[in-house]
């Protein structure tokens, strides 16, 4: 495996958690302050957002 790949890999799942994460912070946001109640399904976005990541994450440090 050359350095090149090594240094791409889990960027796209990372990348999506931290998609994930922005959207469930942003919508929360604009709950909040349009005076809704903060619902559990933002909550489970910023959560798996961060999950996401951190397997990318993992995937970085893998060895092959």
């Amino acid at each position: 495996m050359t350095a090149d790949s090594k240094s791409n890999r889990g960027v796209v799942t990372r990348l999506l958690g931290v998609i994930l994460i922005i959207l469930g912070v942003l919508d929360s946001m604009l709950a909040w302050r349009g005076g809704f109640a903060i619902s559990d399904v933002y909550i489970l976005l910023v959560a798996t957002g961060i999950f996401v990541y951190f397997i990318g994450a993992l995937q970085r440090r893998s060895k092959s």
